[in-house]
């Protein structure tokens, strides 16, 4: 006669897997708990030991912040220049020897659009010149 196991039903778990889950949830809690902690407390007694360096040296350090900060957002802002500059010098190598970079048909057609409006301007203009005289 063959046995029938009972199916496995995830609700029915049995009572030491639910102990050993629990206890390792609370374990693993604490410990971050008791971290967290530890780590507020140093970052206090750091404070308090630091401070009254802070304030004695802050016009020294004030200053000298405002400096680095300073040199450091020039940098910055010439690395953002130059790298714009090689790229646009780039796409005008490209759109001169012919390649087609993008946005070379809106600027064609904005230089067809300012060609037409020019000659139409100077046929007006001749066209009062003409009138008047």
């Amino acid at each position: 006669m063959a046995q029938i196991q009972p199916r496995y039903d995830p609700g029915k778990q049995q009572l030491s897997h639910q102990v050993a889950k629990t206890t390792t949830a609370i374990t693993l809690g604490l410990s971050l708990i008791i971290l967290s902690g530890v780590t507020l407390a140093a970052t206090v007694i750091g404070l308090v030991l630091a401070t009254p360096l802070l304030v004695i040296f802050s016009p020294v350090l004030v200053p000298a912040a405002v400096t680095l900060f300073l040199i450091f957002a020039g940098f910055v802002t010439s690395a953002g220049f130059g790298a714009t500059a090689s790229f646009v010098l780039y796409w005008m190598y490209r759109y001169a020897i012919g390649k087609h970079p993008i946005g070379a048909d809106q600027l064609d057609r904005a230089q067809e659009k300012i060609a037409y409006a020019a000659h139409d301007v100077k046929e007006r203009a001749h066209e009062f010149g003409q009138k008047h005289t």
